[in-house]
């Protein structure tokens, strides 16, 4: 067990962004498509893929929906056309702030992107200038109301997580991100409910703002995840609990 995980701070806005269903939807089917682009489109053969449809089975995106989007991936239907990219940046108080992007046209979503940065305080930055503070990262979280530590550390640990961490209420996994699917098919089959779930980044150390740089790097964090072909956005800024609180 290690000590006290910055994962809420990171994951605590999520719900907002995840309640806007059809803006999720169309977000996880970009995922879906641009992991068969890159892999093909069997998703024994390709962790990426499943993974992405692990994400959208969880949120209930139709099976329709998934099958187009493995097809437009692969080439079979038209719509295949997106990219990934990396924007990185500053936040307000020098934060560092990535966005994993997926888009049709990057020469729309690069200008948009660095006009959020500079209206809400920040500034977008060259290639690298803070992606090598983050590491990628699977992750889970349970409530402790559910399943026993031991229970759980258990079936975490032979199914390729990295850590078992307690933080409030919730046990939290790491893992590395090819094992991300198997740890989640595992919890699924033995019925454990996760609240919520994803590969992310995760900052190597985080830094601390006062509290009104911290009301600016929410609202630049939240704009963010709100753009269309934003699939994820992280920082590594770390909330006290009573900024945190006063966000809600």
């Amino acid at each position: 067990m290690a000590g006290h995980s910055q994962w809420a701070n990171i994951k605590h806005r999520k719900a907002a962004v995840d309640a806007k269903r059809s803006k999720l939807w169309s977000k996880l089917s970009k995922a879906i498509i641009v992991a068969a682009k890159l892999g093909g489109g069997d998703p024994s053969a390709n962790v990426r893929l499943r993974t992405a449809i692990l994400d959208a089975k969880a949120v209930s995106l139709p099976r329709d929906n998934i099958e187009r989007a493995i097809k437009k991936g692969t080439g079979e239907i038209a719509g295949g056309d997106v990219e990934e990219i990396l924007y990185e940046g500053y936040g307000p108080g020098g934060v560092a702030v990535l966005c994993d992007i997926l888009t049709d046209n990057r020469n729309r979503t690069a200008p948009e992107v660095r006009k959020l940065f500079e209206t809400y305080g920040g500034k977008l930055g060259s290639t690298n200038c803070v992606a090598y503070l983050f590491e990628r990262k699977g992750f889970f979280s349970i409530k402790q109301s559910t399943i026993e530590l031991e229970k759980l550390m258990e079936l975490a640990l032979e199914n390729g997580a990295d850590d078992v961490t307690e933080s409030g209420e919730y046990f939290e996994l790491t893992c590395a991100p090819e094992a991300y699917s198997g740890l989640a098919e595992a919890l699924d089959a033995q019925n454990i409910a996760v609240e919520n779930k994803e590969v992310s980044r995760v900052p190597s150390s985080t830094v601390e703002v006062d509290s009104e740089t911290a009301v600016s790097v929410m609202k630049l964090l939240e704009k963010l995840e709100e753009h269309d072909d934003v699939q994820s956005v992280a920082s590594n800024v770390n909330f006290t609990e009573e900024q945190l609180a006063s966000f809600q």
